[in-house]
């Protein structure tokens, strides 16, 4: 939801680790976090940090969110969160689904909801 580059790289690495153990996972994002599913992801805030991360040995965001996608990991892109952040769609990821809430809780089902 805030649309920092620390909370959406946590976000991709519980994405992609949950998934590489099996487990089916839905990654949500709203607001500026929707930005971390767009093509390029320049405008979570502190994006310039992944270069750092990835100085000192650890998977960058697009590596985490590559991963993702050949692990099947559902994106979803919360249809109000693009509007009350004025981002186009078409901005996104061809993989991901514009939806709201309600897809992403019907998704999730009784499952574990983890939030970053």
């Amino acid at each position: 939801m805030s649309g920092s580059h620390d909370r959406a790289h946590y976000a991709f690495v519980v994405a992609s680790g949950a998934a590489a153990l099996g487990r089916d996972v839905v990654l949500f994002a709203t607001n500026q976090g929707c930005a971390a599913l767009c093509r390029d992801w320049s405008g979570l805030s502190d994006a310039d940090r992944d270069a750092r991360i990835q100085a000192r040995g650890v998977a960058g965001l697009e590596t985490l969110r590559d991963a993702c996608l050949e692990l099947n990991v559902r994106l979803i892109a919360c249809e109000a969160g693009l509007r009350a952040e004025a981002l186009d769609p078409a901005l996104l990821l061809p993989q991901v689904e514009v939806a709201g809430i309600a897809t992403f809780l019907s998704a999730v089902g009784a499952g574990q909801v983890i939030t970053i």
